[in-house]
């Protein structure tokens, strides 16, 4: 989209002027097709200063996301080699399996303003109100064993903690296994899903989804999330665009993905500094939803949970195995 392309010229150099016939012989179009895209970026809110002789400059931006705001940001990465940008889906992982199904390749990331089905993990929803959070998918086909994969939720938490303290200087806490704690609140929940091939059984893509809680309030978190949820606006008091957040994010998982799985060491030391989950007395909850309770000690080599029983036993659980709550507070 003409749009984009510009919006994506004006955000490469945010300082400069660029002019309308050097935009239009490096894309292709006539001068006048570029004034009207400027035109209709500026209906949609974006603040466009022009100046005779000079071009066109980007003043000011609304919080949108547009493939054009990060194609910058993203260039010669690998995850957000492709940005698709939709106004409502069901669920962005969801997406990206429809597309993953017909031959999409890797990198390709989804966002959308509004989730109807956002899902976390064993099918909990997640709360995916319209302009209120990220939310985001993408499209890896790792060449690695199983028991890589298995760990590559870990390895995202780590990815998002460093994008959101990149681009909020907001430092968090990661809840084993898959969700980010501010101040013994979720900001944010990580959704990995493998894909595999029918007739020999080994994965042919992975989707890592993650949903970041951005401008939500109390009122829009309801009376039973609201003591357990909290929002970046909340926790800085201030707003945060959310394709600011989107480019640190997508830089922070290429940067991951590239180092995965060959710099393990670092990841695992930052994520046992991170969690939050250890050292509290937990619950661990199966699937049928019976509960033991137990001591979190440590996370062990693979990032599963070390875990002492009352009977003074040491058990190491994952995360698809059990559930982790906290007996106090959201660890």
């Amino acid at each position: 989209m003409l749009q984009d392309e510009i919006l994506a010229l004006l955000r490469a150099e945010p300082l400069a002027y660029r002019s309308g016939e050097e935009m239009s012989r490096r894309l292709g179009v006539s001068r006048a097709a570029v004034w009207k895209a400027v035109e209709g970026l500026r209906r949609a809110g974006y603040e466009i200063v022009s100046a005779p002789n000079r071009g066109y400059r980007l003043s000011a931006a609304p919080d949108d996301l547009r493939s054009g705001e990060l194609s910058a940001a993203l260039s010669g990465h690998l995850v957000g080699r492709e940005v698709v940008c939709l106004d409502c889906v069901d669920s962005t992982n969801s997406e990206v399996k429809r597309r993953a199904a017909g031959g999409a390749a890797e990198g390709l990331v989804i966002l959308a303003d509004e989730q109807t089905a956002g899902r976390g993990r064993r099918g909990n929803t997640f709360q995916s109100l319209r302009g209120k959070g990220l939310f985001c998918s993408v499209l890896l086909r790792p060449q690695v064993p199983l028991d890589a994969l298995s760990q590559l939720t870990a390895w995202t938490a780590v990815a998002v903690c460093r994008a959101i303290e990149t681009c909020c200087g907001l430092a968090c806490g990661i809840k084993w296994t898959n969700d980010i704690i501010w101040n013994g609140k979720k900001l944010c929940g990580i959704l990995t899903e493998l894909e595999f091939e029918a007739e020999s059984a080994a994965a042919v893509a992975v989707v890592v989804g993650v949903g970041i809680n951005v401008g939500q309030t109390d009122s829009d978190f309801g009376p039973d999330l609201s003591p357990l949820a909290v929002s970046l606006s909340q926790a800085l008091g201030r707003p945060v665009r959310r394709a600011e957040l989107a480019a640190a994010l997508l830089t922070a998982l290429d940067e991951m993905y590239a180092a995965f799985p060959r710099e393990k060491g670092a990841y695992l030391e930052e994520y046992r500094l991170r969690c939050v989950t250890t050292g509290h007395e937990v619950a661990l909850v199966r699937p049928d939803g019976s509960r033991k309770p137990a001591f979190a000690q440590g996370v062990d080599d693979d990032f599963s949970l070390v875990c002492r029983l009352p009977d003074g036993r040491e058990r190491t659980v994952t995360a698809g195995e059990v559930s982790v709550r906290g007996l106090l507070g959201y660890v």
